[in-house]
């Protein structure tokens, strides 16, 4: 199987990520001077082209079909565990000692993620973002729904801190493809749901009785601000939201639209150009 990538130079990585994010990308990985940018379809990919190439005329753009093997082959050559808090996120090569190599520390939690298509590898800053403020939370019995899952990162972590009831909703089937495996991998099967959904379609379908005690949103700033009503909806009384993905010149629109929705803020952490965002309502219960 080949997937359609677009290799972009001369611009900040997260800056091109962002924007092209509203092209359905699954997957990015750095190149020299710039990234490569995967996408599920060719259509996908020449119209993230050109909004790019629109946003930004000095980049330098060539599309390419990458081997699903080689992808994963040269993925396996340079992912590497990573630690954020108690949790350490890793391939199972390191965890299961398949090569050889550092193995991730024996405290705490590990997750182990097959390499694939899908974000989530738990390198990418708004991943440890979340991951972060995840760990600030008591999150013992919770029921948490994980939006836009990727590879299951967050939501299998949310099982792993004690949650009793995960749902986890993509609208990519290859990302819940990843999702699926990986929480196979981790034996999270009899927590975490994995769920072919739409945000913006199937948004007010996911409320459960009494709501989600969490609601966890990895996504872009412009998406964050759209649907904060519609996450800000799920989460039940004295629950929280996490989100991340936004650019800090893009966190204060995020966060005015939560805070309109009637939660209010309690955390922020920056990372590189992101930040994440913790809300909760005035009668939070579950924050520690």
């Amino acid at each position: 199987m080949e997937y359609p990538a677009l290799d972009v130079r001369g611009v900040d990585p997260d800056v091109v990520l962002a924007a092209a994010d509203d092209f359905g990308p699954t997957a990015a990985e750095d190149l020299p001077g710039g990234l490569s940018i995967f996408f599920s379809t060719p259509a996908r990919r020449d119209e993230a082209a050109a909004a790019i190439q629109a946003a930004f005329p000095g980049a330098l753009l060539a599309r390419r079909d990458v081997d699903d093997e080689d992808w994963a082959q040269r993925s396996q050559a340079n992912l590497t565990p990573i630690t954020v808090g108690h949790i350490t996120v890793a391939p199972p090569w390191f965890v299961h000692e398949a090569v050889g190599g550092p193995q991730p520390p024996a405290a705490g939690i590990t997750i182990t993620i097959l390499p694939s298509m899908g974000f989530g590898t738990g390198h990418h800053a708004t991943t440890r973002l979340c991951l972060n403020l995840m760990q600030r939370q008591s999150l013992l019995g919770a029921r948490v729904l994980d939006v836009g899952t990727g590879s299951g990162v967050l939501a299998i972590a949310a099982s792993m801190l004690g949650a009793t009831d995960v749902v986890a909703i993509d609208f990519d089937p290859d990302a819940l493809q990843s999702a699926t495996e990986n929480i196979g991998l981790n034996g999270a099967e009899a927590v975490v749901q994995p769920r072919l959904a739409d945000l913006g379609v199937d948004g007010s379908s996911l409320s459960v009785p009494r709501g989600f005690d969490l609601v966890l949103a990895n996504l872009t700033g412009a998406v964050l601000a759209r649907y904060a009503t519609v996450l800000s909806a799920l989460v039940a009384p004295g629950g929280s939201v996490i989100v991340s993905g936004c650019l800090a010149e893009e966190a204060v629109s995020v966060e005015r639209a939560f805070e309109m929705s009637g939660v209010e803020r309690s955390w922020r952490e920056d990372a590189e150009e992101w930040v994440a965002l913790a809300f909760t309502s005035p009668s939070a219960t579950i924050a520690r």
